[in-house]
């Protein structure tokens, strides 16, 4: 396709429309935000449109499309703050008998991933499972900008160092340097991730459920590895160890009389269990969006629990606002 500007802007945008989908997630990767990430695709479609006179064909259409999405998203990392899930802000709260911290509310929280969009994308090199995985795209935050273009175009799209060179207006040298630097980065940062699980057991995760259901807290602590993490974004403070998530649960989410204060729909998240997350509301009967929540495995135990407070991350997974009856 080399003649762009033969075209009227439906079938322009008939035809961009066809890599929604993998711009949409690569933007996600690069931003670490759902909102964010659909400006980006729309803000590269609105400049390919106004650029396509520029299109000259010696690249193909993805590779064009692809070029003016990571621009536009290194641009919006220029005047936004990274994103970060509680363990990577600060150091894990060790006194429960502190008040809980305020909610930050800026935008600098990560968010998941719904997995039915994943199921959307056809490039294989686009949804491999490490590549979707929620410690991927913490660990992607991590990294400088630039870092982060690289590595996401020569690890997970596989773009060879001469492709990448010419999108970011690099020499490969400096591609070559700044994927070793982001490599070196990542596997630091590795630990015990690299040994996670995507998926749980179908009776533990009923257990879990119940647990949580019926604010049975012996119930979820004997489903937690000893070490296991624990935290809620927008709260800054994150939480380590199975008797200190039994304390801090036992004071909070569980406390008072908290059977049926909970209910958990499942879903799936950057392909792992997942659940969207209700409150009992003052309505009888009525459960409120709270927010969608992201387990990790280690073989057969739990190892994080990952709550983003977001009741508006429910549309994009297709969960109901409120639960009645």
């Amino acid at each position: 396709m080399d003649a762009l500007t033969d075209l009227d802007q439906q079938s322009f945008e008939a035809l961009v429309e066809q890599h929604r989908h993998e711009l949409h997630m690569h933007c996600y990767r690069m931003v670490g935000s759902l909102h964010d990430a659909e400006d980006m695709v729309q803000e590269t479609f609105l400049k390919a449109w106004r650029g396509r006179m520029t299109y000259e064909g010696r690249a193909s259409l993805r590779a064009w499309l692809y070029k003016i999405a990571t621009n536009t998203c290194l641009d919006a990392l220029r005047k936004q703050p990274r994103r970060f899930v509680p363990m990577t802000l600060e150091d894990d709260a060790r006194a429960l008998d502190l008040p809980i911290p305020a909610s930050v509310m800026e935008p600098i929280w990560l968010q998941p991933y719904p997995d039915y969009a994943l199921d959307t994308i056809s490039e294989e090199s686009v949804i491999r499972q490490e590549h979707t995985r929620l410690a991927f795209i913490v660990a992607l935050q991590v990294l400088p900008p630039r870092q982060r273009a690289v590595l996401i175009l020569r690890d997970v799209l596989e773009w060879q160092a001469s492709e990448v060179a010419t999108l970011l207006d690099m020499s490969v040298a400096a591609v070559k340097s700044a994927l070793h630097r982001a490599r070196a980065t990542l596997a630091e940062r590795a630990g015990d991730d690299t040994h996670m699980d995507a998926n749980g057991d179908a009776a533990l995760l009923e257990r879990y459920v119940r647990a949580w259901e019926s604010a049975d807290i012996d119930g979820l602590v004997r489903l937690l590895h000893d070490d296991a993490t624990f935290s809620m974004p927008p709260i800054p403070s994150w939480y380590r160890g199975a008797a200190t998530i039994r304390d801090l649960t036992a004071k909070t989410i569980f406390a008072g009389q908290a059977h049926g204060r909970w209910r958990l729909l499942p879903t799936r998240a950057n392909r792992q269990i997942a659940f969207g997350l209700y409150r009992q509301s003052d309505t009888p009967g009525v459960h409120a969006a709270y927010g969608i929540q992201v387990v990790t495995f280690r073989g057969e135990r739990i190892a994080d629990i990952l709550t983003f407070r977001d009741p508006a991350l429910m549309p994009y997974f297709r969960l109901a606002a409120v639960l009645e009856g």
